[in-house]
């Protein structure tokens, strides 16, 4: 039941960052704000998801190709497979799972907490590349 009751809202928020990570060019990946690039905060996003399917949902990363920072195609490539390897992970996960509460270097916290901390930090990159959009220089 969990899993069926996160992944609509799960699929809401990601969906929409996918859209906009999509709608870039690979010149938009160069722009910044200070020292935060548009392709950095792309390839932190994924990078993300995968550590917490690895830490919250028991999900063994593996061997993981780090994408090009500049390179639109790759970032997208690597958003939609960090994507499915955390839908992959949340599928998997007992449903007594979801409220054991998991140790990491984050602290303690069940995989239904995480999810809402992820789609939070996922909002939080979308608007910050927006505001980069807006107002970064290359």
């Amino acid at each position: 039941m969990t899993y069926e009751t996160v992944l609509p809202m799960w699929n809401a928020v990601r969906d929409r960052f996918f859209e906009k990570a999509n709608a870039l060019t690979d010149e938009d990946l160069t722009l910044q704000l200070g020292d935060q690039s548009i392709g950095r905060l792309l390839f932190h996003t994924g990078e993300v998801e995968y550590i917490f399917a690895d830490w919250y949902f028991d999900k063994n990363i593996g061997e993981v190709k780090k994408p090009s920072l500049l390179s639109k195609e790759e970032l997208v490539a690597f958003l939609m497979e960090s994507n499915a390897f955390l839908k992959d992970a949340m599928k998997d996960l007992p449903e007594e799972g979801w409220h054991e509460v998991k140790e990491t270097r984050m602290g303690n916290s069940t995989p239904l907490e995480v999810m809402g901390r992820l789609m939070y930090h996922t909002g939080i990159h979308a608007g910050q590349i927006t505001d980069i959009q807006k107002f970064g220089k290359q």
